[in-house]
């Protein structure tokens, strides 16, 4: 029941300063039922004990998020996997930094055939007299001992996985061309790609691909007066890619011009958007073609959240160790 409700008002993690993130939960405010105002209340927080440090919000899966500490060419990093709702987290393992990493970049996903939770890792190296060489690392949350190498990839754009994680399925793109969308099977690890919308004129780095209703899209977001999103309808069948042109003209004009990246679908296929490293939210009514502006706290960046009263302990297992931010009560 929760999660049939969760769906319908999804919650959004909004991140401050790139180090304090909070958990709000988006819902109608039937006291203005005519202007369709809506209120964003704040609900939790994660551990104080992280709040210090540097955190980068990787993704989310089923209530869990992972958190990046550092940066991409930083021999000291560190990655944390934790239930917020619940106070609890666990820090994964990293293997040992060698000198001829020059970056890394982290994904997170689940597995809804085997039921497991994977932290991908993408290590570029650099080899004397050879080009960089990506490899993709994999670490299986309460049952690797170690990381895997399950070879060579595509590096990701910017060196960062992209958010779009369909049915257990991460995807991203090169920074080189626009024309082949990368992906990883969290089941059965299987590396692939597929064709990107053809006549794409915008290079990778206005491209952005997000999940929406539980399908593959490409945004093109680098144009000043209209948004386009391409919905792959049938997922692996690029003749399926279907174009939406949203006109901002709706927009309050001080920031239309403005990139707005899409973060999530809700009630009655509303697509909630993010303005580029800014603070405001809005949400588009694709029956009305209209925008309407939501109320949030001032935020850094924006990522769909649904909460979960799982423990960490049902993923890693008892074996190891899970850290609580908050008394840890016992119920007899």
């Amino acid at each position: 029941m929760y999660y049939k409700r969760s769906s319908y008002f999804p919650s959004i993690l909004l991140s401050i300063n790139h180090s304090i993130r909070l958990l709000v939960e988006l819902k109608d405010d039937v006291s203005h039922p005519l202007n369709r105002t809506i209120v964003l209340s704040p609900r939790f927080h994660l551990p104080p004990t992280l709040y210090t440090q540097n955190l980068t919000l990787i993704s989310s899966c089923n209530g869990f998020i992972c958190l990046f500490n550092g940066s991409r060419d930083a021999v000291e990093h560190s990655i944390y996997i934790s239930n917020p709702l619940l106070g609890e987290y666990f820090e994964v393992k990293l293997p040992k930094w060698e000198k001829r990493i020059q970056r890394v970049a982290y994904a997170f996903c689940f597995s809804e055939t085997s039921g497991q939770y994977k932290v991908l890792r993408s290590v570029v190296s650099k080899f004397k007299g050879r080009p960089h060489v990506s490899e993709l690392e994999v670490y299986t949350l309460g049952v690797d001992e170690k990381w895997r190498n399950v070879g060579e990839v595509p590096e990701p754009l910017c060196g960062l996985f992209c958010k779009a994680n369909v049915n257990g399925v991460v995807h991203w793109m090169s920074s080189e061309k626009n024309d082949s969308i990368y992906s990883f099977n969290s089941w059965t690890e299987e590396v692939k790609s597929m064709l990107a919308p053809r006549g794409l004129t915008t290079s990778s780095y206005g491209l952005t691909l997000v999940e929406l209703g539980n399908c593959l899209c490409l945004c093109d977001t680098y144009h000043s007066e209209y948004i386009d999103i391409w919905w792959m309808k049938e997922y692996g069948i690029a003749e399926s890619w279907t174009k939406d042109r949203i006109w901002k003209d709706t927009i309050q004009p001080d920031i239309s011009c403005d990139r707005f990246i899409p973060i999530s679908t809700w009630k009655d296929g509303e697509i909630l958007m993010q303005r580029y490293r800014g603070t405001h939210v809005v949400s588009y009514n694709p029956k009305e073609k209209k925008f309407t502006k939501v109320k949030v706290y001032l935020g850094f960046a924006g990522t769909s959240y649904i909460p979960s009263f799982y423990s960490l302990k049902t993923v890693i297992g008892e074996n190891l160790q899970v850290s609580y931010a908050y008394p840890k009560i016992e119920i007899v």
